[in-house]
């Protein structure tokens, strides 16, 4: 999908159509999320902190996150790609592999000849592309291709809004001049190392071979960069992701006996923990943390979080509070951390930056409330932009922003035009919460037409 959380807000909020937006972490440490296009030409991009976005496109629209409204969507998404196929591997809410053999038009792929086999593939493609602007008013970019590493590096290419085919054979022609970070696996740190060498395109990890790889980054590491820099990616599209818990633990020549130690070894722990949980694509809602005492007696903690998260912040967090918890008298001679109760999708973790500043700010409300003299029952509502709302009079409406005990709703639907703005007290009885509507009339919560 194209900017996806950025491009859902422009089809549910018709002023923000053709206008900069950008989706993330408001507060002060807040990190971008997506950048429509709009937003992009100024130099914004996903991950940059929100301060510099807001230095380069001072005009764009800057929103929270709806999560709900993202999920609702791509599930949308998720159902047309399984009347293609039904193995069908989800990276994200947004990006997911299918393996059309293994589908309804797989026997006819499979007796077709090669430039029969293109026509209809690329047929495929483009009327699931129609069907989902049909369906959702969005645009996605596909790209086909005879393995996963291809097929993600065509739909690269195709962004936005179109289509790319690499046919089989021209691999190694599509992969040589482009830079070592193309594939998958190839972070700031092994680029350094091969740049070192003298290997700075794909075509360069080719040429140089697969015994002179694995003498500088590894066997397995090694092996696999140099089987896709020739084009070769034998990885199946798995539908069902089976791992329960990913995680990842130590033991220690000498017990750790120094409590800042421990903690210090298990930031690390949950460092590693969360790379591993990236890599596999994965979130999860359980911080599990394991500790083996000197005498081997073995015992865990575990805390479970509100929603699936793959925020290294969060997760080293939690760890740490567990530990804090743990007897360390006579040392600790092992020490793990793992993420339980996996999910397939991470996008939502994105916002886990402004969901505890959301947090700290509701505490810190309550705090100063039980403060006052003559302490009332306090209800503490806090309106973030973008949020849903429901007015009694004026009907739906989203919070363009709230401050000094105002809140200004702009209240439109994602079927009508370019809608008013009003101006109410945060507390208004009148304005209340509410579920975001679909971007198509008629579709319902399930994403069903009716």
């Amino acid at each position: 999908m194209d900017a996806f959380f950025a491009a859902v807000e422009q089809a549910s909020k018709p002023s923000l159509r053709g206008k900069p937006v950008i989706v993330g972490g408001l507060g002060g440490r807040g990190v971008v999320s997506t950048a429509s296009y709009e937003a992009r030409k100024f130099g914004v991009h996903s991950a940059m902190p929100m301060a510099q976005a807001r230095r380069l496109c001072p005009n764009a629209a800057f929103l929270a996150g709806r999560f709900e409204a993202y999920r609702s969507n791509s599930e949308i998404v998720m159902g047309l790609l399984r009347e293609l196929s039904p193995l069908v591997q989800p990276l994200s809410l947004d990006e997911a592999f299918v393996d059309l053999e293994a589908g309804p038009y797989g026997p006819a792929l499979a007796q077709a000849d090669h430039e029969t086999g293109e026509r209809l593939v690329l047929a495929l493609a483009e009327d699931l592309r129609a069907d989902i602007h049909l369906r959702t008013g969005l645009t996605g970019s596909v790209g086909a291709a005879g393995s996963k590493l291809m097929a993600k590096i065509a739909s690269e290419q195709a962004k936005p809004d179109g289509l790319v085919m690499i046919e089989p054979g021209q691999e190694r022609a599509v992969l040589g001049p482009m830079p070592v970070r193309a594939l998958p696996g190839i972070g700031p740190a092994t680029e350094q190392v091969l740049r070192r060498a003298g290997l700075s395109t794909v075509a360069d990890l080719a040429e140089a071979g697969e015994a002179e790889l694995v003498q500088l980054v590894g066997r397995a590491h090694g092996a696999g960069i140099f089987q896709m820099s020739i084009g070769l990616d034998e990885r199946p599209v798995v539908a069902d992701q089976d791992a329960k818990s990913v995680s990842v633990e130590d033991t220690y020549e000498v017990d750790l006996a120094d409590r800042d130690r421990v903690l210090r070894e298990v930031e690390a722990l949950a460092a590693r923990c969360v790379r591993r949980l990236r890599a596999a694509g994965r979130s999860g809602r359980t911080v599990v943390l394991k500790v083996r005492r000197f005498d081997f007696s073995t015992l865990t903690r575990s805390e479970t979080l509100g929603g699936p998260t793959d925020d290294e912040a969060v997760i080293t967090a939690t760890a740490r509070r567990l530990a804090e918890q743990v007897d360390i008298t006579g040392g600790i001679r092992l020490l793990g951390v793992g993420v339980a109760q996996l999910a397939d999708y991470t996008q939502e973790d994105l916002f886990a930056q402004a969901l505890r500043e959301e947090a700290a700010e509701h505490e810190q409300a309550l705090e100063e409330a039980e403060s006052e003299e003559e302490p009332e029952a306090v209800v503490v509502r806090r309106w973030l932009p973008g949020q849903d709302v429901r007015h009694a009079e004026f009907g739906p409406g989203w919070v363009q922003g709230s401050g000094v005990g105002r809140v200004t709703v702009r209240f439109e639907t994602p079927w009508s035009g370019p809608g008013r703005v009003r101006t109410f007290a945060v507390d208004d009885p009148a304005l209340e919460p509410a579920r975001p509507l679909p971007l198509r009339r008629g579709e319902d919560a399930d994403g069903e037409g009716e």
